[in-house]
């Protein structure tokens, strides 16, 4: 499926431009630790004169497995195990898989969650987004380039918690759009199966291999 200036509102507080190894270091430090982490999301996107609201809950295991059950407004199943990717919404004839490698959809930065590279190599000029507010309480607030995905994503936007979560993260795209994701009820280090991200068709529907349409 990131900002533009289109959203203004008071610094960050509590921080400053010095800050902010000390503060990316803390987050790699929280997510490297990690193992699994499930959460629910709200995804907001902008964009073509559209906007639409979707929600639903996150599943990420190490290493680059991904989840994402959307429940509305309406169901989809977006999953990856690292090698192969799926996408497929109940009900109809077809899914779509496409190698892990090749896919360009914009939730794939997300594995960053998980601790896969540093904050700071991962996002070119990582500084003190001061112009955005955060919508959480002692919560700072960090924009970066994305190494690697420039001609898509112009600016990543990351909201950190004080105990050094992402609660939301902000994909300013080259086209004008705007993806935003927002998560709540974060579980760390819960069971997990790898089964949970190997997409099994229910029977009559096909598999395209290809791109991804949504």
């Amino acid at each position: 499926m990131s900002l533009i200036g289109l959203l203004a509102g008071s610094p960050a507080r509590g921080a400053s431009p010095a800050d902010v190894p000390t503060i990316a270091q803390a987050v790699d430090s929280h997510y490297n630790h990690l193992r699994t982490l499930q959460a629910d999301f709200v995804e907001i996107y902008t964009g073509a004169g559209t906007e639409r609201t979707e929600s639903g809950t996150l599943l990420l295991k190490k290493p680059g497995k991904m989840r994402w059950d959307y429940r509305s407004p309406r169901e989809k199943l977006f999953l990856s195990d690292g090698k192969q990717a799926w996408f497929y919404i109940p009900g109809e004839q077809q899914a779509s898989k496409i190698s892990a490698h090749q896919l360009e959809d914009l939730r794939s930065p997300l594995a960053f969650l998980l601790g896969k590279s540093r904050l700071e190599k991962e996002l070119k000029g990582l500084s003190l987004a001061t112009d955005i507010s955060a919508l959480g309480v002692g919560d700072t607030v960090l924009r970066g380039v994305p190494v690697g995905r420039e001609d898509r994503v112009s600016q990543v936007v990351l909201e950190i918690t004080p105990d050094h979560k992402i609660s939301r993260i902000l994909l300013d795209g080259t086209d004008g759009s705007v993806t935003e994701y927002r998560f709540s009820n974060q579980q760390e280090n819960i069971q997990v199966s790898d089964q949970q991200f190997h997409f099994v068709p229910p029977p009559g529907v096909e598999i395209i291999e290809g791109d991804f349409a949504q």
